[in-house]
């Protein structure tokens, strides 16, 4: 590209992102065969690094970030996943939350979730000044990242997402129930590495697809804790946002011909997530008895929606959670951040909480920082069930 080319924004972030990776560990490029790197790798498996700086950002990070990969099926596959952990910032890290967090797609890169939606840092893009070749836009510090409440476990997965890696071919070969199980693999084995942390409340959050894959994912480490299965979280809440494909559609006629409309022409294909050809099953078709199982096991459940989500809106959202058929504790009322409604909110029976955020898109953080960022503390000082 000529240095008088201006980059654009699609080409500003993958280049900002390439960047920054490249000061993180090394990880293999491709994804179907075995390399060089992968074996690279290897030798650092389950191994973490300390960074404290990163491309476009001035000065050392004013927070603590951790990256590494840990083996999730080290015996048959060799497949590891990629982690950004960051720890809280409000000053008392070994009493905060933690927080799980898992982006969409499947197979999307969680760097969306660190750079645009509760990550610490987001990408100051100017879309008023070109970016020549070669150089980088800015990151600029995000005051209303979840950090601020809750040390944040960032991870890519499933294998073939981001970083994440296998080094067999067959090690892609995931779904949804895969996918989750070896989420729960990954995390006894980041918490026996991390003791100080075993005993932090620990909460399950995601968006968009995540919605498939939060709620079975707290269910097999409830019947972990059940078990007695040892390193042991202290689990309080899942988080979601959406739910999957569940109840994508509207059922509002004219309300689906304006989607479809929407979606025809106007939406751009979305590069973050692994277009190529590693297979992917969406094994879990509904997670509704998920929830249930968990909800009703005493654990909390926060769903969210953004009222202005056109993916799925809020109210194919709302329809599922009344599937379940739970009684209203606290009906239809508005929420407020600094005397503004925020949105609306309804609890059910069994600590089930639906929210809608008020200006809310498809990911609510990335949009609705300050609210999501209010929402999130809300949850945390419920009293446990």
């Amino acid at each position: 590209m000529p240095a008088s080319t201006a980059m654009s924004p699609r080409l500003r972030l993958h280049h900002l992102l390439l960047s920054i990776l490249s000061a993180l560990p090394t990880c293999p490029l491709d994804h179907s065969t075995p390399t060089s790197a992968a074996a690279a790798a290897a030798a650092t498996a389950s191994h973490h690094h300390v960074v404290t700086t990163l491309p476009g950002y001035d000065g050392e990070l004013p927070f603590r970030l951790e990256t590494g990969y840990v083996a999730v099926d080290e015996e048959e596959h060799g497949a590891e996943l990629f982690y950004y952990f960051v720890e809280s910032e409000s000053g008392d890290p070994r009493r905060d939350p933690l927080l799980l967090w898992l982006t969409g797609g499947a197979r999307c890169s969680v760097l969306s979730g660190v750079f645009f939606e509760v990550g610490p840092v987001r990408l100051a893009l100017e879309h008023h000044r070109p970016y020549d070749a070669g150089e980088l836009p800015r990151l600029r510090y995000h005051p209303h990242g979840w950090t601020k409440a809750a040390s944040v476990l960032f991870v890519d997965s499933p294998v073939g997402a981001g970083w994440s890696f296998s080094r067999h071919p067959d090690g892609y070969l995931v779904g949804d129930v895969s996918a989750s199980l070896q989420l729960k693999h990954f995390l006894a084995k980041w918490i026996s590495d991390h003791p100080e942390y075993l005993a932090n409340p620990f909460y399950i959050g995601g968006d968009s697809y995540a919605g498939k894959i939060v709620p079975f994912l707290a269910q097999k480490i409830s019947e972990d804790i059940e078990a007695g299965v040892r390193p042991i979280v202290d689990l309080k809440t899942i988080m979601e946002h959406c739910q999957g494909e569940d109840y994508s559609n509207p059922k509002n006629a004219i309300c689906r011909q304006a989607l479809d409309r929407f979606n025809e022409g106007s939406v751009d294909e979305w590069l973050r997530c692994h277009n190529g050809d590693l297979p992917y099953s969406m094994d879990i078709k509904s997670n509704i008895k998920f929830h249930h199982n968990v909800t009703t096991k005493g654990y909390r459940a926060l769903v969210y929606s953004g009222d202005h989500d056109a993916m799925i809106p809020f109210l194919g959202t709302q329809a599922w959670v009344r599937s379940l058929n739970f009684s209203v504790v606290d009906d239809w009322r508005a929420w407020h951040v600094d005397g503004q409604s925020a949105g609306f909110t309804i609890t059910y029976m069994n600590n089930m909480t639906f929210a809608t955020v008020k200006g809310g898109s498809h990911t609510v953080p990335e949009f609705e920082p300050e609210r999501s960022l209010a929402m999130f503390k809300h949850e945390m000082m419920q009293p446990d069930a």
